[in-house]
């Protein structure tokens, strides 16, 4: 198995990712967010990339939900905290969401034969997806603007780590091994991590560090969402739903 790691989505077009297997991960927090929705049985989350979009589709039957700059869009029903998606709000609901980073990521990575969201919240179902489907992997880190991600590209080296414990052949990339070595060097405090990384310091100042802390909890889902290409969304098998772990 290759594993290969693309730093940001500007690294590669959407016809890139046809017949590959991708991961796409955005922590702060698109990806993030939208496991806790799909967890707490929202039927959908459909990533758009232009916020016109997001309220053209909508047409008022769906939760609008996402952030420009880490702040909620005026109109838009919900924000990007995960805190917003409880049961009560999603239950059933198709959620619109677009983000600065996380949902643009996603609909570059459309193409793909499999394409799957993970963040630090779903590391081990993740990882047992790719290990039983034994495809190449690309994960695809949504960055900031075009640019790294500290906590991405950690989270994509946990994925990583793990993937190879499963798997007896793995071959990385350079940027798979440069992932790698920066999770060995913030595993032993992931929360720590994302509150000093580049956007976790504009969210703590946004005031924002319960998410941070949420977030930080490494398989608190055992889900795994996949991109489903007939409906453009994100979705999981419905028998997976699951509430947090203690």
């Amino acid at each position: 198995m290759k594993i290969h790691v693309l730093l940001s989505p500007l690294n590669a077009d959407e016809l890139y990712f046809s017949d590959k297997t991708t991961v796409v991960i955005d922590v702060l927090r698109a990806t993030s967010t939208a496991i806790v929705a799909l967890a707490n049985g929202a039927r959908e989350v459909i990533p758009v990339d232009k916020m016109e979009f997001a309220t053209r589709v909508s047409g008022g039957q769906n939760l609008l939900g996402g952030e420009r700059n880490s702040k909620k869009i005026e109109g838009f029903d919900l924000g990007n905290s995960p805190f917003e998606y409880t049961e009560d709000v999603v239950k059933d609901k198709a959620i619109i969401q677009y983000t600065t980073n996380g949902s643009k990521a996603v609909v570059r990575a459309k193409f793909s034969k499999n394409l799957f969201i993970a963040s630090f919240l779903n590391v081990d179902a993740v990882v047992e997806k790719l290990a039983s489907l034994g495809e190449d992997v690309q994960i695809l880190c949504a960055g900031s603007g075009g640019m790294f991600s500290l906590e991405d590209t950690v989270c994509a080296g946990l994925i990583i780590n793990t993937l190879s414990g499963k798997v007896k052949e793995t071959e990385f990339s350079d940027s798979a091994r440069a992932s790698v070595i920066l999770y060995e060097k913030f595993s032993d405090d992931i929360a720590g991590m994302l509150k000093n990384s580049e956007h976790g310091k504009e969210l703590l100042e946004a005031g924002f560090e319960q998410d941070l802390d949420f977030i930080a909890r490494i398989n608190s889902y055992s889900i795994v969402p996949f991109y489903n290409h007939d409906s453009d969304s994100l979705k999981i098998e419905k028998e997976n739903q699951t509430e947090a772990k203690e």
